[in-house]
């Protein structure tokens, strides 16, 4: 089994440190390890510490470019976006879609709420997630979330799925096999268990294997997710990057 791409990888414009590297220097470890494309994600907009500025996003193009010429490896240019509400929505603009080769969603416990009423109603129940058991109620209310937002938006990879927001995982799934969207296998935390990986394969779900790198060391650091893929006798044909490089329906909307 190959790793062909790493799609979940920050930079240092997910800012105050939170990315270490920058986009040329993630994109020679990706060249290093043998990787044929790897995806530049930073930080949702409405992210309150480690969003990336909208203003940045030209700058990033051109890091892009450069770092495609010097390294040969292909760069797509995407964004991990933010789930801001209970109703699904994303802190992703129409005019946004313009740059984006690639649009990750996942749940992160700084973004910016959409309303106040999403901040009593979805986030603050959140915040004890991981200390304490959550209700049917709550975790039904994370799941319509998702599902939500998989109904609105053009979502390619949902990432970390059951970080800091649990849900229902393989409703979740059967709706992204609907919708053509990757569950991510993350390299840094696997939240849901291996039953429930099996569970998500039977039903058809396609993974995704990514390194949720936020330092260049780490682009392509996925052997977990790797060994339990071979553990678990999962199809490659329902790995998107191993063996092949994955289809995105962002992906073009950046031209060179």
């Amino acid at each position: 089994m190959i790793l062909f791409g790493d799609y979940h990888t920050h930079t240092k414009y997910s800012g105050y440190g939170h990315g270490k590297g920058t986009i040329l220097e993630n994109a020679s470890v990706a060249a290093d390890k043998g990787l044929k494309q790897i995806a530049i994600t930073d930080h949702g907009f409405n992210h309150k510490l480690y969003g990336v500025k909208r203003g940045d996003i030209a700058q990033v193009k051109e890091d892009i470019l450069n770092a495609k010429e010097v390294t040969g490896v292909d760069i797509l240019l995407g964004v991990e976006a933010n789930l801001t509400s209970l109703d699904g929505d994303i802190d992703i603009r129409d005019e946004d879609y313009e740059f984006l080769d690639i649009l990750l969603m996942g749940y992160h416990v700084m973004a910016k709420p959409e309303t106040m009423k999403d901040k009593f109603d979805f986030f603050y129940p959140n915040l004890f997630s991981g200390a304490f058991k959550p209700s049917i109620e709550r975790i039904n209310k994370n799941t319509t979330a998702y599902l939500k937002a998989l109904d609105k938006y053009p979502i390619d990879v949902i990432t970390h799925l059951n970080a800091g927001c649990p849900v229902d995982t393989l409703a979740v799934a059967r709706l992204a096999k609907q919708k053509g969207t990757y569950i991510e296998l993350n390299g840094k935390r696997l939240l849901f268990s291996e039953k429930e990986i099996v569970t998500m394969a039977e039903e058809g779900v396609k993974f995704i294997i990514n390194s949720d790198a936020h330092a260049s060391s780490r682009v392509a650091e996925c052997n977990y997710a790797m060994n339990l893929i071979y553990k678990l006798g999962i199809p490659l044909s329902q790995v998107a990057n191993v063996d092949k490089l994955p289809k995105f329906k962002n992906k073009g909307r950046f031209e060179n």
